[in-house]
């Protein structure tokens, strides 16, 4: 008789704990980084840039960063989960590479920021707005890196990470401004533009990386293809002067690869190096 007359005073009193648990709940905005708003005088538009800033940068004022420039760094594309493999492989019982700050560059039009200009009718008729690769870039080298460097303190380490129609664009500053990062992530690269272009011209650089990873999944016969001949292409090139590293991820389509290539690329490539 006691027990049954306890059990509903014991549940009445859970549940007012509970409410006065709920009354007195504190939240706060949960971030990782800032967002950068600028006009951009190169591509004349306003541009969004996401900002990572690693744990420690608040703790020690004199500690400098290398920087991670990812394109496709919109919040709702690659920003968020390549900032959170950047902070893993950071990790000091992990170690793959030191902490980074990463530049997630927002799109307004992938299309016609990664593209050089084609004349081969499917590529006018699929891209449209196609072409303006060249002013991105002096964008990103001219305007972009000087503003991260201005405001955040960064060494001289840069990565690019590029997929698809963003490893297009990897590939042509691998091709025509090499020196311009120490490290390139390219991966499932879209090199059937413009009729192979990229890989039918030269490869001649001057200056040298001090890596390039290629990744890419199983993502049928062109683009397996392609990203194969462009290791091919570099690899005896760079052989002597860079750490040049192939992926291959068979067990993962075009959507998929970015992530676990993008580790992968951590974990083989010796960021630690000068």
């Amino acid at each position: 008789m006691i027990n049954i007359i306890l059990k509903p005073f014991v549940i009445i009193c859970l549940l007012m704990s509970s409410f006065g648990y709920a009354e007195h709940l504190e939240t706060e905005p949960f971030s990782i980084g800032e967002i950068l708003t600028f006009n951009s005088v190169t591509l004349d538009q306003q541009r969004t840039i996401n900002v990572y800033i690693p744990n420690s940068y608040q703790q020690n004022s004199s500690k400098h960063y290398p920087v991670i420039y990812l394109l496709d760094g919109s919040k709702d594309e690659d920003f968020i989960h390549i900032a959170g493999l950047v902070q893993f492989a950071s990790f000091s019982w992990i170690n793959h590479i030191p902490e980074a700050i990463v530049v997630g560059i927002a799109n307004i039009d992938r299309k016609h920021d990664f593209t050089s200009p084609s004349n081969n009718a499917l590529d006018l008729k699929d891209l449209p707005t196609h072409g303006g690769s060249k002013k991105f870039i002096s964008f990103i080298n001219d305007e972009l890196r000087p503003l991260i460097n201005k405001k955040y303190r960064t060494n001289s380490t840069s990565t690019l990470i590029g997929q698809s129609l963003g490893g297009l664009l990897a590939t042509e500053i691998l091709f025509n401004q090499p020196a311009m990062f120490n490290h390139y992530v390219i991966i499932s690269p879209s090199l059937w533009w413009a009729d192979n272009e990229l890989l039918n011209g030269p490869f001649e650089p001057t200056t040298f990386p001090q890596s390039v990873y290629i990744g890419v999944g199983k993502e049928g016969e062109l683009m397996e293809g392609l990203a194969k001949q462009l290791h091919k292409k570099i690899a005896p090139i760079l052989s002597n002067k860079s750490q040049v590293q192939f992926g291959y991820f068979e067990n993962l389509d075009h959507t998929e690869t970015l992530h676990l290539a993008v580790y992968d690329a951590f974990t083989k490539i010796n960021y630690h190096s000068k």
